[in-house]
């Protein structure tokens, strides 16, 4: 299998628009790597630049180390899945799948009938090639597909949000099933998706791309836990944000200084005292106080880590052991609750007026809107941006 690399390309469309700005990028022969963004972010333009249906205006492309800047859609032997399929819906599948083999003129029937069989054994629907799409569901469409961009064997698989269409419990076992086939031969692809979900769970890297460029790239875990930018944090999952400025930075912790509340979180490097921040708190990190907590113990809880959030975790106990690592804690009352299956999401009003999202494992708490609540945020579960 190939890599591909991407190196200053811009795409600018007649009268001036700047969808894509100078994107760099190189992937791994066998690497799944995913383009997620909003809407209009340049993500499948990008993409389209790639498989060779646009033209960069600058910068080239590389697949496999062979420069394909300039090359058509048909000589660069990538194969592409776009969101509608796509499939004949004249041909049978067994045509389908053979189309692109037939295209290219380089295989006996016995090869191209050999390698549909294949095909149809590796995305699992055996015994159906004398069908027609329109005797197949959605989900089964969505694998022939699949099967026909790999029957050529190409160098690199291109999805062009291929799952959209498919309702939640198909489109995610189909994410299950994508993936396995891919990891199964090998192929280096490339995945354009606004689904952050697909993008979080499907990939070995993620490219989250904003107004033209990549924002961060990166491993999923990297990019949601270590968010470089505020839109990352707030595109990327939920996130609580809370906007100040550094007042202090003292034994490895900063003191923010938002509208309404006073936040403790771990320096970051780069980081100086009077610069503009977004605090990043993501929902699973903020801490529910017991249930059992009345509302006296919880004012003093309250205090005394508030009080506490002055120490660090390095100043020295009477003990000779540490001081815990500061906290944050809010009184407030929860607002609204949401079964997600796995988990509970709580939208908490402060005392002071600011939502914070919540999420819990299921079963961990029977609270609900209307109870009163203290929540606390670790300094260590705080990522520090620049505005």
């Amino acid at each position: 299998m190939s890599g591909i690399s991407l190196a200053g390309v811009t795409k600018r469309y007649p009268g001036g628009v700047l969808a894509v700005k100078g994107v760099d990028i190189d992937i791994e022969s066998g690497e799944f790597v995913t383009l997620v963004g909003p809407s209009g972010c340049g993500k499948t333009t990008t993409l389209r630049t790639i498989a060779g249906f646009e033209t960069p205006t600058d910068g080239n492309i590389r697949i496999d180390d062979e420069n394909v800047t300039d090359a058509p859609p048909y000589e660069r032997d990538t194969g592409m899945v776009f969101q509608d399929f796509a499939l004949f819906p004249h041909m049978t599948i067994h045509e389908n799948i053979a189309y692109g083999m037939e295209a290219a003129g380089e295989y006996t029937d016995e090869e191209i009938d050999a390698r549909v069989e294949e095909m149809l054994e590796l995305v699992e629907l055996p015994g159906v090639g004398d069908r027609t799409p329109d005797q197949l569901s959605g989900g089964q469409q969505q694998r022939i597909a699949l099967a026909r961009a790999l029957a050529p064997r190409p160098k690199a698989l291109l999805l062009d949000e291929p799952l959209a269409s498919l309702d939640k419990q198909l489109r995610e076992q189909m994410q299950v099933e994508l993936r396995r086939i891919q990891q199964e031969i090998g192929i280096t692809t490339v995945f354009v998706t606004h689904n952050q979900e697909e993008a979080l769970t499907m990939s070995d890297r993620l490219a989250v791309m904003n107004d033209g460029k990549f924002e961060q790239v990166g491993p999923p875990e990297d990019v949601y836990n270590d968010p470089d930018s505020r839109f990352v944090a707030d595109f990327l999952g939920t996130a609580n944000i809370f906007d100040g400025s550094v007042t202090a930075i003292e034994d490895g912790y900063a003191t923010v200084e938002c509208a309404d509340v006073t936040v403790q979180a771990t320096a970051q490097n780069g980081i100086s005292t009077g610069d503009d921040v977004s605090v990043i708190v993501r929902p699973e990190r903020i801490r529910f106080a017991a249930a059992s907590e009345s509302d006296a113990d919880a004012d003093a809880t309250a205090n005394a880590t508030a009080n506490a959030s002055a120490s660090s975790s390095t100043n020295p106990s009477a003990d000779g052991g540490t001081q815990p690592a500061p906290e944050t804690v809010f009184k407030g009352e929860i607002t609204f609750k949401r079964h997600l299956g796995s988990s509970v999401e709580f939208r908490v009003e402060t005392d002071a007026g600011r939502e914070l999202v919540v999420v819990r494992r299921s079963g961990l708490d029977e609270r609900g809107p209307g109870d009163r609540v203290t929540v606390s945020i670790g300094a260590a579960d705080c990522r520090l941006v620049e505005e």
